[in-house]
C-alpha cells in the first residue's frame, strides 16, 4: 500500500475514483435509446452480444417452475443461515418505519404527513463468478418492510439460460415472483421505458457495474434512483493501539471485490509502516491525531467506514460522512455485508457526503395533508396577501380572497420602499 503525504494526493485519487468515462456514457446511452425504440428485441439482442445467451422474448421472464425448482437447491443449513439474514433485517426496517404525523391548531388548521409505500420497484442483482445472493434481501427487505405491492427483479442469465438458481431461491423465500433474465444498462432501460414483456417500475435500486451505474445515472428523472454505487471500498480509522492483523484481514475483505479500494487513516507510524509493504489495492493516510483522522475520513465519505481505535465510541458523533460505520474490533464490514441488518446497498466514491444507504424511506414517499377552515383561512390572509403581492401574483390573492368574500388590493400589500420607488418613478 502507498502513503499519501497529503490531502491533496487524496483529493485527486477521489476525483479519479469518481469521474466516470465518456466512452461509458456514449455506450450506455445508445443502449437506452434501442431498448427505448425496440424494447424486447433489444433485451434478446443485447443478451446474445453481451451474455453470449441466446434468448427468444418468450424466455426473457423466469417462469414459476424455474422459481420453485431453484428453491429445491437450498440445503437445510443454507435456508437456515439465510432466514438469519432475513430476520436481522426485517426487524430493523421494522424498527426504522417512519411515523405518520398530524398537528392540530385551536383555529381548525391541520397539517398532516403520510407516509405512501411505491407501487412497483424494480431490483437490479448482480450476477458474477459466485451468486450474490445477499444483493437480494438487501435490496427486497426494506421494500417489502415499507410495503410495496410489485417488486421485480433483474439478472443476468447464466449458461443454462435461467438466473443463478441461489439467487432465484432467495428470490422465492422473499415472495418475489416477477424475475427477468436481462443484465447489464439494457436492463435498467426495461425498467425504467418498460417494454412489452416487462413493465416500467416508479424505483431502481440494487448496485451493478459501471455500465448499470451509468444507466440509472441516464435514466434518473424518467423513474426514481436509489444511488450511483460504485466498486466497494473500506476506510479504517486506526491508531497504535489498533489490531494490524485485522485491519489486514479487513483490508484484504473488501478488495475481494473487484477494484475494491482499502484506505487506512492512522496517527500511527508504526500500523503505517506495518501496511506499507502490503500488496492492496488502496492507501495509507498519516494524520496528527485522531481528531483529524476524524476530518479525513468525512472528506474521504467512504461506503464503509471501521472505527479501530482503543476507544471507537468516542469517535462515531464525529463522524458526518459515511455510508456506514462499523464500531470496535468486533464489528468487521463482513458483518454488514451479509447478516447485520442494514443493507449493504452503500453509497461509494465521496457520495455518502448526500446520498444514504439503502432504507425503507427509499420506498416510500411522503405526502403532506393541508386541511385549513375559514376561520384560519381568516386568520393566514394578511400574511399571503403581502407575500403574494411582493412577487406579483394577484391571481394567487384572488382565489384566496374569493373563498372569505373579500375584494383583493395586491397593491394595498407593497412594501413601504417599493410604494415610494415607483412615486420615484413617476
Amino acid at each position: 500500500m502507498r502513503i499519501l503525504k497529503n490531502l491533496t494526493n487524496l483529493e485527486n485519487v477521489l476525483y479519479t475514483k469518481r469521474n466516470h468515462k465518456k466512452s461509458v456514457a456514449d455506450k450506455v446511452s445508445l443502449i437506452l435509446k434501442n431498448v427505448r425504440e425496440k424494447g424486447d428485441d433489444a433485451l434478446v439482442s443485447y443478451t446474445r452480444q453481451f451474455d453470449k445467451i441466446k434468448l427468444q422474448t418468450k424466455d426473457l421472464k423466469v417462469t414459476e417452475t424455474e422459481i420453485s425448482g431453484a428453491f429445491n437447491e437450498l440445503n437445510s443449513s443454507l435456508i437456515s443461515s439465510i432466514k438469519v439474514a432475513i430476520d436481522n433485517a426485517t426487524r430493523f426496517y421494522k424498527a426504522n418505519l417512519p411515523k405518520n404525523t398530524r398537528i392540530r391548531e385551536a383555529n381548525g388548521k391541520t397539517l398532516s404527513t403520510l407516509h405512501v409505500p411505491l407501487e412497483r420497484v424494480g431490483v437490479y442483482v448482480p450476477a458474477g463468478q459466485s451468486p450474490l445472493v445477499s444483493s437480494v434481501y438487501m435490496a427486497v427487505i426494506p421494500a417489502l418492510v415499507a410495503g410495496v405491492k410489485e417488486i421485480v427483479m433483474v439478472s443476468p442469465p447464466n449458461q443454462y439460460k435461467t438466473v443463478n438458481s441461489f439467487i432465484l431461491a432467495v428470490a422465492s423465500l422473499l415472495k418475489v415472483k416477477e424475475v427477468y433474465k436481462v443484465g447489464g444498462a439494457q436492463a435498467v432501460a426495461a425498467l425504467a421505458y418498460g417494454t412489452k414483456t416487462i413493465k416500467k417500475v416508479d424505483k431502481i435500486v440494487g448496485p451493478g457495474n459501471e455500465f448499470v451505474t451509468e444507466a440509472k445515472r441516464q435514466v434518473f428523472g424518467e423513474t426514481g434512483i436509489d444511488m450511483l454505487a460504485g466498486p466497494s471500498e473500506v476506510a479504517i480509522i486506526a491508531s497504535k493501539d489498533s489490531n494490524l492483523e485485522y485491519i489486514i484481514s479487513d483490508l484484504e475483505a473488501q478488495t475481494e471485490h473487484r477494484n475494491g479500494l482499502g484506505i487506512v487513516i492512522t496517527n500511527s507510524k508504526t500500523i503505517a509502516n506495518g501496511l506499507r509493504k502490503k500488496r492492496l489495492n488502496g492507501f495509507v493516510i498519516r494524520v496528527r491525531n485522531l481528531d483529524a483522522a476524524c476530518a479525513v475520513a468525512n472528506r474521504i465519505a467512504p461506503e464503509h467506514l471501521e472505527i479501530l481505535t482503543k476507544k471507537p465510541s468516542e469517535l462515531v458523533r464525529k463522524i458526518k460522512n459515511a455510508g456506514a460505520i462499523f464500531v470496535g474490533e468486533y464489528s468487521p464490514v463482513s458483518l454488514g455485508d451479509y447478516i447485520a441488518g442494514p443493507s449493504h446497498v452503500l453509497p461509494t466514491n465521496n457520495t455518502a457526503r448526500f446520498f444514504s444507504g439503502l432504507s425503507v424511506r427509499d420506498f416510500l414517499k411522503e405526502i403532506h395533508v393541508i386541511n385549513y377552515t375559514k376561520k384560519a383561512l381568516n386568520e393566514e390572509y394578511p400574511a399571503l396577501e403581502k407575500i403574494a403581492s411582493l412577487e406579483s401574483m394577484t391571481k394567487h390573492i384572488e382565489s384566496v380572497a374569493k373563498r372569505l368574500g373579500i375584494t383583493s388590493k395586491p397593491e394595498s400589500a407593497k412594501t413601504g420602499d417599493e410604494a415610494q420607488s415607483r412615486k420615484g418613478d413617476k
